[in-house]
């Protein structure tokens, strides 16, 4: 701690120099044994920002645009535009009486390319390729940081000259170290690097033997957020390239991206089933699942449309300010749990905008190992707050439950004594009811008895009536069809009109059912094959030939066929034309059918035609007359 307040005072104290001083030279850095090692800032660096991102640097000699570096103004180079190429000018001055070895490294490791152009000699210069778009194979030294060895200038001062392009804005943190410090602190960083995924393990196997033992979704969300936090921080410090896919250089243009997005989304997923929002909270529940659906539509975006888009890291801060109200929303409720969550986040929180003060150079402190890796720091304080927060709430639950079992103990004894008292009481009414069945049996007996006669008495005359119901009902068929004959009688052997007529025949499928009853009354034969088997034809009661497949209609061949008139009238005319022997005449017969005098007059003189043909058939044929009329003529 006093180290980390030591280098913050004096990074206060440079600040303070750099804008009372004048510009000056570029500060050369002395290799000293006695400092172990030293971060490039402010004077030491000097920058040029390439826009065209085309100036080369073949290494001969001093490079051209060597006279547009300026100074940096700020405690950490940060390049912002991704289209240009940054360069970035350092000088070290040699010293003869050194015992260490030296390297330059460089701690951003998101840093697509990075060449360096190390002196080789008066005017020479080698490159020097580094960056995460290159295998990790490649490197010198295996570890996640960029670093190359350097030569001693011995007296002189060597100026080295830095490349960088790199898809998204990075904070370029050089540092100048001894090997054998890099090996101690290298060992240091891996060591708490497994300290801290560690405790995401043992959180995340915490957490799944509590879904094991409780069953509770919550468990699993959070460890998938465990799991996509554990990503993410490997995906920035550069333990995934180098354990996980360290010949897949193109994953870490995204990874990083996917990592954030799963965590985002089970993040505010846990919020949810945590702080149990869908009751305590149904405006935040819903606002959380629309920032959980905008969240997915712009991770397909990135997916889908442009990788790049995955460096507006800052979009997080929604899901984390909205879940850190969340929390404070049912602290302020009552739930308790959420005072825990509360805590977790407002470091999650702090970590967050440090990180993010940095990537937007906001941060007015060179960017130490502490700066750095405070979200990782803060990581694992929320997530011990978090557990806190479970276990809260587990608590809770748990005394929730055995306050609901004493409870439900008391109102088991309750209803224990209840049903005692109740038992007695309809023991005692049994009792008595039982006393009252018993007088009253013989009376039931009595009254059962004399219904049992009754009852034989009433099927008797059930019986009786049934026998006269079927006499009447055999007597009203024949009354029936003896007034239906005496009806037809009637109508066919007097001058009826047609509302009397049509009682007879009321329609069109009256009118066929009669023609095919006349037409067929001797058997069915073709009259194209003789065939005499037949089936249903297209139109009602048409018939149509088994064996060529002839159909003939109802009124084919008959004084009715062309006839455009309705048939129930066509089927009155014919028989007033009977009935009167053809006397009406065709403007009486328009006057009673409603029909034009002409059709009438038409019609009229066919049916003249048709009886003085078959004057001998009809003339005892009495009221069946007419329908020989209709039959036996066989219209062209």
């Amino acid at each position: 701690m006093c180290k980390l307040l030591k280098r913050y005072f004096t990074a206060v104290l440079l600040s303070f120099f750099y804008f009372i001083t004048p510009a000056s030279a570029q500060t050369v850095v002395r290799l000293d044994d006695h400092v172990k090692q030293h971060i490039f800032e402010y004077r030491q660096v000097y920058f040029f920002e390439d826009t065209t991102g085309r100036l080369r640097f073949t290494g001969d000699g001093v490079p051209a645009f060597d006279g547009s570096f300026k100074v940096n103004p700020e405690p950490t180079p940060v390049t912002r535009n991704v289209n240009s190429t940054y360069w970035y000018r350092i000088k070290i001055g040699g010293n003869p009486a050194t015992k260490n070895s030296w390297l330059l490294e460089f701690f951003d490791q998101t840093i697509d390319s990075i060449t360096v152009y190390s002196p080789i000699g008066a005017n020479k210069y080698v490159p020097v390729l580094l960056g995460s778009s290159r295998p990790f194979s490649e490197r010198f030294y295996h570890h996640k940081n960029f670093s190359l060895n350097l030569n001693n200038p011995g007296t002189g001062d060597a100026v080295y000259y830095v490349s960088i392009r790199s898809h998204h804005s990075v904070n370029v943190i050089m540092v100048l170290r001894t090997v054998s410090w890099f090996i101690s602190y290298a060992l240091d960083e891996y060591f708490f690097f497994g300290v801290f995924y560690g405790m995401i393990l043992v959180f995340g196997l915490y957490n799944l033997m509590m879904f094991i033992a409780m069953r509770k979704v919550q468990y699993l969300y959070y460890i998938a957020y465990n799991i996509s936090i554990g990503l993410y921080e490997m995906c920035a410090d550069g333990i995934a390239y180098q354990y996980i896919w360290p010949n897949n250089p193109g994953w870490n243009q995204y990874a990083y991206g996917i990592a954030l997005f799963a965590a985002s989304i089970f993040a505010v997923l846990f919020t949810q089933s945590l702080l149990n929002l869908k009751v305590n909270a149904p405006r935040l529940y819903k606002a959380t699942s629309w920032v959980i659906a905008l969240r997915c539509l712009f991770f397909a975006a990135c997916i889908l449309i442009n990788n790049s888009w995955f460096n507006y890291k800052i979009i997080e801060f929604i899901p984390l300010l909205l879940a850190f109200y969340a929390g404070c929303y049912t602290w302020a409720k009552g739930y308790k749990p959420a005072r825990f969550f509360v805590i977790g986040y407002l470091f999650l929180l702090t970590g967050f905008i440090i990180k993010s003060c940095i990537a937007l150079n906001m941060w007015w402190l060179p960017v130490t190992e502490f700066d750095y890796y405070s979200l990782s720091v803060c990581f694992i304080t929320e997530m011990l707050f978090i557990s806190f927060a479970i276990g809260d709430k587990v608590r809770i639950l748990k005394k929730e439950k055995d306050d609901a079992q004493v409870a439900m103990i008391k109102q088991m004894k309750q209803n224990e004594e209840l049903k005692d008292v109740l038992n007695k009481r309809l023991e005692e009414q049994v009792q008595e009811r039982t006393k009252e069945l018993v007088e009253k049996s013989s009376m039931i007996a009595d009254q059962n008895e004399e219904l049992r006669s009754v009852n034989e008495l009433l099927q008797q005359q059930a019986e009786e009536i049934s026998r006269m119901n079927v006499l009447l009902e055999k007597d009203n068929v024949t009354l029936h069809n003896d007034i239906e004959k005496v009806t037809h009688d009637r109508v066919m052997s007097a001058e009826v009109d047609f509302e009397e007529f049509s009682k007879i025949y009321p329609d069109r499928e009256t009118c066929f059912k009669f023609l095919s009853d006349l037409k067929w009354e001797n058997g069915y034969a073709c009259r194209k094959c003789g065939g005499t088997h037949y089936g249903g034809g297209h139109l009602p009661y048409s018939r149509r030939c088994s064996k060529c497949g002839y159909e003939e209609s109802v009124i084919a061949y008959t004084i009715l066929q062309n006839t455009r008139i309705p048939i129930n009238k066509a089927f009155y005319m014919i028989f007033l034309m009977y009935s009167t022997k053809g006397k009406i005449s065709s403007h009486k017969l328009s006057e009673i059918l409603s029909i034009r005098q002409s059709t009438c007059w038409a019609y009229s003189t066919r049916i003249k035609k048709a009886m003085e043909a078959q004057k001998k058939e009809i003339k005892n044929a009495g009221s069946k007359g007419w329908s020989k009329l209709v039959i036996e003529n066989t219209a062209e």
